[in-house]
This record gives structure tokens, sequence and C-alpha cells, in this order.
């Protein structure tokens, strides 16, 4: 088997996941096709040399809908020889599309591969691609199904987190990546989204609230009470699933869950001997990856299994992950997977996450191992760990070592 380096990481700023967000104007297939340019120009690449490009998008309908990643290809005047696949792992889609394109690299299929994600979630709503789980009663049923802010509440309901742990992470976190915009953490990766003119349209994370406090949080009602007790509510169904929890306190709310954004990501992959030829120098190598199922109606605690999964399939342990980085899909979930594994929390999400910066579906696995392989270069640590909750109760991973 060969091994796979990472090259180069690039990612858009996130825009506002509505009409008055600033990159509403810019469509999917724009966003996508911008990230593909920056990395070839990043790199002066020979695109004839890239194998193939997989993307994530959850919701591949409409304008972002056929196989998006190999228009995009196309529109970004890459070498007609260069193929394009359009993945969806729900929230984990871009990490699994980094790591399809690393596999694929591994098992000698390519020599150089793209992996990344797009999501515009202003111009194609989440959800908009329907969803059998949720509306086929023959699987619904038996699988307990819930929407996820439901999970959400019933994790921090179950594992003991309060209001106010969950607005204090989600503080810290605006906190975060407040200090790593001031610091210009984000600088080598951050590719500014242009107009068809050439003008810049966004060149900053547009969804944070670096002035988050407990208290504008405590003002807010939780999102997910009126689903949750409503009669028949959806709580009645998670508790069957759960009965030794007496009631679902609803804790979440806009503030200290994933934002809705624009955005997308790209990572240039290949073998050593691919970027020695093309004069490129590698910043990190994928040590593994892996994916697992977990109970689908709690749904979101993949991340400490697929955690473990890959840590026992590399013969690590978590004393040898320096950096750890978890999509913040919900304050609750984060919190439950360092409470699990027992991680230091200043190890984990050090930059913020997407309660602060949002979350583009498809976009955000691989906008994650950017960030954090940046990091690793900024402190000169050496490995980190990547992870992902997943709808439908999933989890991915992938590890990586500085070089």
């Amino acid at each position: 088997m060969a091994e796979a380096y990472i090259f180069d990481a690039v990612r858009t700023p996130r825009g506002k996941g509505k009409s008055s967000g600033a990159l509403h104007e810019i469509t999917a297939l724009s966003l996508a096709t911008q990230a593909l340019q920056a990395v070839r120009d990043r790199n002066a690449l020979d695109t004839s040399k890239v194998d193939d490009v997989v993307f994530g998008c959850v919701s591949p309908v409409g304008e972002q809908g056929g196989d998006i990643t190999r228009t995009a290809v196309i529109n970004a005047d890459y070498a007609e020889s260069v193929a394009g696949v359009q993945i969806n792992r729900f929230c984990a889609s871009g990490l699994e599309a980094v790591n399809m394109a690393a596999a694929k690299v591994m098992s000698g299929e390519a020599g150089m591969a793209i992996g990344g994600g797009v999501e515009s979630m202003s111009r194609v709503p989440m959800g908009s691609d329907g969803n059998a789980w949720a509306t086929d009663p023959s699987v619904a049923m038996k699988s307990y199904f819930v929407p996820q802010g439901i999970s959400a509440d019933l994790i921090a309901t179950k594992y003991g987190f309060s209001r106010d742990d969950v607005d204090a992470f989600a503080v810290e976190s605006q906190k975060r990546a407040a200090r790593a915009w001031a610091e210009g953490r984000f600088s080598r990766s951050i590719v500014a989204v242009k107009d068809q003119m050439g003008a810049t349209i966004l060149a900053h994370d547009e969804h944070m609230r670096p002035d988050a406090s407990m208290q504008s949080l405590g003002g807010l009602e939780p999102s997910f009470k009126a689903q949750g007790e409503m009669m028949p509510g959806f709580n009645s169904v998670i508790l069957q699933r759960y009965p030794e929890v007496e009631e679902v306190r609803h804790v979440h709310h806009a503030g200290n869950s994933s934002g809705i954004v624009d955005g997308a990501a790209a990572i240039l992959i290949g073998t050593k001997e691919m970027g020695e030829a093309l004069g490129l120098k590698a910043r990190a190598r994928i040590r593994g990856m892996a994916s697992i199922g977990s109970e689908p109606s709690i749904m979101l605690t993949g991340p400490e299994k697929v955690t473990a999964k890959l840590l026992a399939k590399l013969g690590m342990s978590k004393n040898d992950i320096d950096l750890w980085e978890l999509n913040e899909a919900f304050a609750s979930v984060v919190l439950r997977w360092m409470q699990a594994l027992e991680l230091d929390p200043a190890k984990v999400n050090v930059n913020g996450g997407a309660i602060a910066m949002g979350h583009p579906l498809g976009a955000t696995g691989a906008m994650i191992l950017s960030t954090v392989l940046d990091e690793l270069e900024r402190t000169g640590k050496a490995t980190a760990l990547a992870t992902l909750c997943v709808g439908a109760g999933m989890g991915t991973a992938t590890v990586i070592e500085r070089v």
C-alpha cells in the first residue's frame, strides 16, 4: 500500500446561510470551482496529474444536483481527464470525501486526488433532497427516528450537561474563533470568494458572534422544545428507546448549535513520488481513517466510537494525539465526546468550531481537517485526529501526522 500525503488544503470563508448572507449570490458550483482553482493556482498544479476529485454535498438537488464535482472540475478548467464524484455521508461528507481520495492514493488507483466538499445552504436549504428515514414509517418507527436537535438534547440530559454547560462551551467556541482570526491562524488556508467580475465578496467567516456571552445566550429559547413536547411529540419517541431517562431537558438553541452557512473546501492528496515529480512539498501524512455506525435515535454519539475504532486500528492511544477536532454540531456532542474519552479541553477545537463559524454540511469535514493541519504547523505539534458525528447514527474520523 502506498502512503497518502496532504500537499495543500484550502477553504472558503463561511457565509451566513440565508438570503442576506454574503455568499447567497454565489452558487455552489462557483464555490466548488473557486476552491479547485485555488488548489491549482497555489501549487502551479499540472491538473492532468490529478486522477479524481471527490466532493461531499449533502443536498445534491437543483443547482447542487447531478454530479456537482465533475461539473466543478470542468468549470475550473482542469484537464479533461480528471474525473469527479459527489458523495453523501451527511455531516461527515467532506471528511469522507478526503478519506476516499486518500484511499484511492493508498490503493494505487490514483497518484493524486482531491477530496473536499461544498454546500450552499442559503440557496439549497437543508433537507431539500428528502429523507426516507424520516418519512417512511417502516424504518422511522423501528429505529425511533427523531430530529437531530432532540438527540442532542437527550445527550445533554443523559450525560448530565446543563444549559449553563452547553452555553459556556458555545461562548468559548466564539472566543477561540475570534482569537484565531485576530492572530491570522486561518490565513494559510482561507481563499476569498469572488464574484464574476473578480471582486472580493467575502474574505472572513461571517457567522461569528465574538460578543456572545452567558447573558446573551441565556435569553434564547430552546430550539427543539416544541418538537419534543407536542402531543404526541418526539420526546415520547426517544424516551421509549431510552426509558432510563425520566424526561428530555431542552438546552440547545441557535447560539450553542452549529450555524447554517455556505462554503467549500479542497485538499490535495497524493503519493510522495507524485509530489516530488510535481515539485510539491508534503505537509502531512494520512495515518488512517475509519467510519462506524452507532445507535440511530441518539444519533450523535458516533465520534467516541469511531475514535476508539481508529486508534485501535492504528495501534495508538489518546496520548499519541496532540490535537483533537470534532465538528460542533451541537455543544453536547463535543462535551460528551470529551467526557467519554477523558480528553483535555485545551487540546480540543483550539480555534473554535461550527458553533462560531458555521457548518456547511458537505464541506465541514474537509474544513476541520484543514484547520487542524494549520494548527499542527503553527504549534510544531505532530499528530491530530479529526472526526464528526453523522445523521442516522454514524461517525467518521481521520488521523494525520505532520511531516
